[in-house]
């Protein structure tokens, strides 16, 4: 058996152990309460968990502190005893007496199951815990005697390489001084062979360098070379974009000057004309007020030339007087 193994064991007997005393104690509380809140003045009845709550609490202490002395190797003596037996048997009187007192044979038996198994379990766990504890100590004394076997026998082999290596480092030396003259001259062979070896080296890192300054002033030509070719066509598109908004702007201007023309040519042939002798068409009376109003007529020669009355001139005029009139009048202008 080895730790693992025992630890194992240990951890399965704390867990059904505990398991054991928890159960017990639910189950001791739930049968004891009726019987104490029967046997409990009305305004007290509350208080009927308490007593097999703090028997069962005993039994917990009990059953931990035996754990912990049995695990260190201990005994608590006969107090400890005392207590087990009597938080045992306090609790299986509590959980028979109201089947006892009904003279239920079965109740009362049914009933001590549960103390029955806890006292047991108490003091079988203690048996195995103490059980273990021995058989921990004994693999401990046969581990310690193993190791302090294999100490002696590591320090006798410890002495026996330590002589060994004596004989090792005399021999050593013998055979130094015989190879000493024979590795000088394999040193004075070796510094001469890496003394070429750099010397071939250094030459040829020196073409390479040379190889290296070559074609990084030919990349350079190459790029300079580049970079003129691209500058220049850069410059010829940028020249060529300006031709072309030269261009552009040139006639922009002259479809200006030949729409202003159109239109001067428009209002002049409008402002020629006769006054109507009736109202002339909205639209058209209209397209002729905004030329009177380019050309500055007075309102009175407006109204005049459309037919229409002054104060419909004058508001059309209003009209033309507000930001962008002069736009607005050359739009109507050069409308029809």
């Amino acid at each position: 058996m080895n730790g693992v193994q025992v630890r194992s064991a240990e951890r399965a007997l704390a867990v059904g152990t505990w398991l054991i005393v928890a159960g017990a104690m639910l189950y001791s509380i739930l049968t004891v309460t009726p019987l104490m809140a029967s046997h409990t003045p009305g305004g007290w009845v509350w208080t009927a968990p308490i007593l097999p709550l703090v028997v069962d609490a005993a039994v917990v202490i009990v059953v931990r502190l035996d754990s912990v002395l049995a695990r260190l190797g201990g005994h608590g003596g006969r107090w400890p005893i005392a207590l087990r037996w009597m938080t045992g048997a306090m609790t299986l009187a509590l959980n028979i007496a109201d089947s006892a007192l009904k003279k239920d044979l079965v109740g009362v038996a049914v009933h001590a199951v549960a103390p029955l198994l806890l006292i047991v379990t108490a003091e079988t766990g203690l048996a195995y815990r103490r059980a273990i504890t021995r058989a921990v100590n004994a693999l401990e004394d046969k581990q310690r005697a193993e190791r302090e076997r294999r100490e002696k026998a590591a320090r006798e082999r410890e002495e026996a390489a330590r002589r060994d290596r004596q004989e090792e480092r005399e021999q050593a030396a013998a055979l130094a001084r015989e190879q000493r003259e024979h590795e000088a001259q394999i040193a004075r062979e070796q510094a001469e062979r890496e003394e070429r070896q750099r010397r071939e080296e250094r030459e040829q890192a020196a073409a390479q360098q040379r190889e290296e300054r070559e074609a990084r002033e030919r990349r350079e030509r190459e790029r300079e070379q580049q970079q003129r070719e691209r500058e220049q066509r850069e410059r010829q598109a940028a020249e060529q974009a300006e031709r072309e908004r030269r261009e552009r702007a040139q006639a922009r201007e002259r479809e200006q000057r030949e729409r202003e023309e159109r239109a001067e040519r428009e209002r002049s042939a409008l402002l020629a004309r006769p006054p109507a002798e009736e109202k002339l068409p909205e639209d058209e009376a209209r397209t002729l007020v905004a030329a009177a109003f380019a050309a500055g007529l007075p309102v009175r020669a407006a109204s005049d030339l459309c037919g229409w009355s002054v104060g419909w001139v004058s508001a059309r005029y209003a009209e033309h007087r507000q930001p962008g009139d002069a736009r607005r009048a050359e739009l109507a202008i050069a409308a029809p």
